[in-house]
């Protein structure tokens, strides 16, 4: 029989090559374990783009009177009800070629809001659209399994679920100095999905609000408890001067 400091190595070892069997997320053979709901996240464009300093023909910010007024898609997320969510579950790198039938709303819609490459899984920096099919629509099956069945899927929802429509009609519409009760916007959107949405805040300013939905896209609560918005909030308004005035407007 082989010795007690024999025996150690090997079922380190052992141990070892169950662990990379299993995988980091808990399943064998490095299988992603299926999510438990989607969120939808919308950007107002009014807070995010009073940020940018510099402009370029991929930033919707400088497309002058073209610009986003209402909220545009950030993506729609595959989560977990434990709070953490999958990302990047399998190699399947963004063909723009895919979505071509889809350009324009994706253009209109869900456009890129800076200048800077994003970061995909696969396919090293490219469109801001690569980023969010690369890292969360791989994770989105057995509902979505392809590129093109997740942005047609997320532009449906997003079309109808119309969080700026709400909002304007309940009063809430964008403005520079007008700050609105952030219990106001959460109370209208209830009560038009019958779900709590989640508010992200810039300071003041709402940046972000996710809606969440069962598998099916029927509404549900988000889980978040917290928020980062004060208690009073605003809806920025931005007006674009275009990309070629950019440098004397951000001065």
């Amino acid at each position: 029989m082989a010795s007690l400091s024999a025996q150690i190595p090997l079922c380190l070892a052992l141990m070892m090559a169950a662990c990379l069997m299993i995988g980091i997320n808990g399943s064998i053979d490095g299988a992603q374990r299926e999510f438990d709901y989607f969120a939808l996240s919308l950007q107002w464009p009014g807070t995010i783009c009073h940020k940018t300093r510099h402009c370029c023909s991929s930033n919707a910010c400088c497309r002058g009177s073209n610009s986003p007024t209402e909220f545009t898609i950030h993506g729609l997320w595959p989560d977990y009800n434990d709070g953490t969510w999958p990302s990047c579950c399998y190699r399947s790198q963004f063909d723009v070629k895919e979505i071509s039938t889809l350009l324009d709303a994706l253009e209109k819609y869900w456009p890129s809001l800076y200048c800077g490459k994003s970061s995909t899984c696969f396919s090293g920096k490219g469109l801001f659209w690569a980023h969010e099919w690369e890292k969360h629509g791989t994770c989105s099956s057995p509902v979505i399994r392809d590129e093109y069945s997740y942005f047609i899927t997320t532009l449906n929802v997003y079309f109808k679920y119309n969080v700026t429509k709400i909002l304007n009609e309940a009063g809430y519409v964008p403005s520079n100095s007008e700050r609105y009760p952030l219990g106001g916007i959460v109370s209208a959107i209830e009560n038009s999905f019958r779900a709590t949405p989640e508010v992200i805040c810039s300071k003041e300013a709402v940046e972000e609000i996710r809606l969440c939905f069962f598998k099916d896209f029927k509404p549900r609560n988000c889980l978040a408890s917290k928020t980062s918005c004060p208690k009073y909030v605003s809806l920025p308004a931005y007006v674009s001067m275009g990309k070629e005035a950019s440098e004397s407007e951000m001065a």
